[in-house]
C-alpha cells in the first residue's frame, strides 16, 4: 500500500470516491452504456451506484440513499443537460449525502465545494487573487487563483455549492452568468474561462433554519429543483440510520456493539412523532419543538448513545445511553422546548409499554 492509501485510510472522513472506490471501479469495468461527455459511469451505473444492487460482475454495491428512486432519476437526467441541480428540503434529508455520492460517480472527485454562509464572498465562488504575485508581476492568469467552480469549468467536473440559501444574494447572483452562458468572466485580464464539456453544478439548499436568503427569480430559472422528502416511512428512517451508524460506529473505532434495531426504532419514533405533532396510532396530539428532530440527528443521538455504551459501560447501547443525546436533540429552546419535552415524557413515553427505562433516563436529565 503506497503513502498516499495509508494517508487516505487513515483520515477521519474519506471522499466518496475514495470511500468507495471499489465499487465505482467494478460499476466503470462493466458499463458498457453511452455516457454523457467526461462522465466516468453511464447515467444508468449512477443509479445503480446510489440506491445499492449487484454490478455485472457479481460486486454488491450497497445503498446511498433510500427513498423514491424517481427523484434520483431526475436529478441525475438533469446532470446531463445543461441545466444545473438544486437539491432542496428539509435539514437532514441527505441533500449534502445525495450531492457527494452524485459528484463522485459523475466526476470521480467531489472535493470541488464551496460551503455556504453568511461570510461567503463572491471570490468563493468566481475568483481571487494571490497578492504576492500580483504585486509582483501584475494581473496574470498566473496571478489567479481558481475558485472550486472555476476549476470544474476548466476540468469539466460537477461542483458543489452547500446551503446556497445562506449565501448573501448578491453573491448567489454570481451563479447566474456561469450557469446561463456557462463562461466565467475576468475583467481584469479581458479574458474569460470558458465551461468544458461535462461541467455542472448541484446545489443544496433548506427554506426552514434561520438565516435564509431567497434566491432571486433569475437564479432559480438557472435551476431544476428536486426536493428531498423525510424518509416516508418509519421502516425506511430505521434502516437508514441502521446504516449510517454502523458505519460511523466501525469509522470512528467505537468499542460497542452495533445498536439493537429496537433502540433506534424508539429513537426514530420519537422524531417521528414529535416531528409530525401526533403520536404514531394517531390518538394524541403532540406539540412539535423548535428544532427539525431530523434524521441526521437520530443517527447523531445513536452514535452518541454507542460512545457511551463503548467508552463508560459494558459495550452494550441502552436508555441511558441514548437520554442524553435525545434531551439534546429535542431541546433547543431551554424554555419552550423544555415544555414540549415533559409534555411528551409524561402523556406518551411513560404509558407506553416497555419505555419505562427510557422514561426514567430522560425525565431525570430533563
Amino acid at each position: 500500500m503506497t503513502d498516499k492509501a495509508v494517508a487516505i485510510k487513515n483520515v477521519l472522513r474519506q471522499h466518496a470516491e475514495n470511500q468507495y472506490e471499489q465499487e465505482l471501479a467494478a460499476l466503470a469495468k462493466c458499463d458498457k452504456k453511452e455516457k454523457p461527455p467526461n462522465w466516468k459511469l453511464s447515467p444508468a451505473s449512477v443509479l445503480l451506484y446510489l440506491i445499492g444492487g449487484t454490478s455485472d460482475d457479481g460486486v454488491t454495491i450497497t445503498p446511498k440513499y433510500v427513498g423514491n428512486r424517481r427523484l434520483l432519476e431526475i436529478a441525475i437526467s438533469t446532470l446531463a443537460t445543461d441545466r444545473a441541480l438544486l437539491l432542496l428540503g428539509v435539514p437532514g434529508t441527505a441533500k449534502t449525502w445525495v450531492a457527494e455520492h452524485l459528484t463522485a460517480a459523475i466526476s470521480g472527485d467531489s472535493t470541488m465545494l464551496v460551503q455556504g454562509t453568511a461570510g461567503t464572498s463572491e471570490e468563493s465562488i468566481r475568483y481571487g487573487w494571490n497578492y504576492a504575485r500580483l504585486l509582483a508581476d501584475g494581473p496574470s492568469m498566473n496571478a489567479l487563483v481558481s475558485s472550486p467552480v472555476m476549476q470544474a469549468m476548466k476540468l469539466g467536473k460537477i461542483a458543489r455549492v452547500e446551503e446556497l440559501t445562506r449565501i448573501p444574494a448578491d453573491v448567489q447572483d454570481s451563479l447566474i452568468t456561469i450557469l446561463s452562458e456557462k463562461t466565467l468572466p475576468i475583467p481584469e485580464l479581458g479574458d474569460e474561462v470558458q465551461a468544458v464539456e461535462g461541467f455542472n453544478l448541484i446545489a443544496t439548499a433548506n427554506d426552514r433554519d434561520k438565516g435564509v436568503n431567497e434566491l432571486s427569480s433569475a437564479l432559480k430559472r438557472r435551476f431544476n429543483i428536486v426536493v428531498l422528502p423525510v424518509p416516508a416511512t418509519i421502516e425506511e428512517e430505521v434502516e437508514i440510520v441502521l446504516r449510517r451508524t454502523t458505519e460511523l460506529g466501525r469509522a470512528l473505532s467505537l468499542p460497542a456493539e452495533p445498536p439493537a434495531m429496537e433502540e433506534i426504532r424508539r429513537v426514530v419514533q420519537i422524531f417521528r412523532e414529535l416531528r409530525s405533532g401526533v403520536t404514531t396510532d394517531g390518538k394524541t396530539k403532540l406539540k412539535s419543538p423548535s428544532g427539525s428532530l431530523s434524521t441526521a440527528e437520530a443517527i447523531s443521538v445513536m452514535n452518541n448513545g454507542l460512545a457511551l455504551a463503548g467508552h463508560f459501560g459494558d459495550g452494550v447501547i441502552k436508555a441511558d445511553d441514548l437520554a442524553a443525546g435525545i434531551v439534546g436533540a429535542i431541546v433547543k429552546d431551554p424554555v419552550q422546548d423544555a415544555i414540549v419535552l415533559k409534555e411528551y415524557l409524561e402523556t406518551v413515553v411513560k404509558e407506553r409499554e416497555g419505555w419505562k427505562d427510557l422514561y426514567r433516563s430522560c425525565r431525570q436529565l430533563a
